[in-house]
């Protein structure tokens, strides 16, 4: 499969290939020129296309050089200086089960990557027969002159039963503020009561060690086994998952017909899925919304119709001040970027504003220098650069 990106008068002769681990100085060294997107009039962003993507699914921004690594659900991962405007590709990566949902997940720098090298994936990977799971590992990243390779990599989790079916893998990484643990959203693999059922991890928020065993003071850790290493339950397909400034984790899911919800996670809460939900199943079947006596936990939004919500951030930068501490969500379905202010002490959640955009997005990333980085949805997606719109 031929690997593409934008030469469109983007790149200065002379400039270096990019290498993780570079020196490069993220505050000074300018952004290669990209190709202008149109948005919408009045959009707070400009809009510029750097790189061309083949069914891009995760960007994570490395920590000291600003480059990013990009994975696409075909199994191929792309590791881009934006600076130069140079890409190259990855090898070393698992072989992944891809149809449907499956295939390369997300990416993640571990917490002390500019002293280990060491990133984190995530991945479908095939079981016996037509069986797939949701899985992640780690390796050590390093870059020649002309490509990038993971080495040592290890599987260190997966889904604990394997499932007939291409969908919900969820699969997103995030790590503790302190940098100490590792936590994984698990889909419920279109299964639906498993999510009630704590005998296995489908459907669930895990939270591990880094090296992916059951970290210790997990709500349920004394019932020993798979078990031990859930933090939450009743979900159902889980494609945002990040800490806010101070320190809460937050899960972004899509509902099924209606009712994307997000979740402020808490040790040992149940969410609900399949038993509540503000939408409906797919053949039309109706579940019951959640009412004030119900004992399950209510989703601090949720949308109807739905966004089909992406990857999410939340924004700490300086080039849109005024958003500072609020989530920003990457929408496939409604085409948006959606930002939405949360409250931890009450765990509720406001929609503030929605911004269109012209293709499906599937992820986003805030840069050193506070601009976002947007990886656009499917076979002929983009890499997107936004900066405030006039500057």
């Amino acid at each position: 499969m031929t690997r593409k990106f934008l030469t469109i008068a983007l790149f200065p002769a002379g400039l270096l290939a990019a290498s993780c681990g570079a020196s490069a100085n993220v505050e000074t060294s300018a952004i290669a020129a990209g190709q202008p997107v149109e948005l919408e009039a009045g959009s707070p962003f400009a809009a510029e296309a750097l790189l061309d993507l083949d069914e891009g699914w995760a960007v994570a921004v490395e920590p000291g050089t600003g480059n990013l690594l990009i994975t696409e659900k075909g199994g191929t991962a792309k590791y881009f200086d934006p600076h130069s405007g140079v890409a190259k590709d990855v090898t070393g990566l698992p072989e992944v089960a891809y149809g449907g949902q499956g295939g390369l997940g997300d990416i993640a720098f571990a917490p002390d990557y500019e002293t280990s090298g060491t990133v984190y994936l995530s991945w479908a990977k095939r079981d016996e027969g037509d069986a797939t799971r949701a899985a992640a590992g780690m390796g050590t990243f390093s870059c020649a002159e002309e490509a990038c390779a993971f080495s040592e990599f290890r599987e260190i989790w997966q889904q604990s039963v394997p499932i007939t079916s291409f969908g919900h893998f969820s699969h997103k990484i995030a790590f503790s503020p302190d940098g100490t643990k590792l936590f994984i959203s698990s889909g419920d693999r279109m299964q639906q009561m498993p999510a009630q059922d704590l005998s296995n991890n489908l459907g669930t928020v895990v939270r591990l060690n880094l090296d992916g065993t059951p970290a210790e003071g997990n709500p349920f850790a004394d019932q020993g086994g798979v078990t031990a290493q859930i933090w939450s339950y009743g979900q159902r397909n889980m494609l945002g998952l990040a800490f806010d400034p101070g320190g809460q984790l937050w899960a972004l899911e899509h509902g099924p017909r209606g009712g994307d919800e997000l979740n402020m996670v808490e040790p040992g809460n149940n969410y609900g899925w399949p038993v509540r939900s503000y939408g409906e199943n797919y053949n039309g079947d109706p579940i019951p919304d959640h009412t004030e006596d119900d004992g399950f936990v209510k989703p601090a939004i949720y949308w109807n119709p739905v966004i089909a919500p992406g990857g999410m951030t939340f924004y700490t930068g300086e080039m849109f001040a005024d958003w500072q501490g609020q989530l920003l969500v990457a929408n496939l379905g409604s085409q948006t970027i959606v930002r939405i202010a949360t409250d931890a002490s009450t765990g509720s959640a406001t929609e503030e504003a929605r911004y269109p955009f012209p293709r499906r997005l599937r992820d986003i990333a805030e840069a050193d220098d506070g601009a976002l980085w947007v990886v656009e949805d499917g076979g002929e997606g983009r890499l997107l650069r936004l900066t405030p719109a006039g500057d």
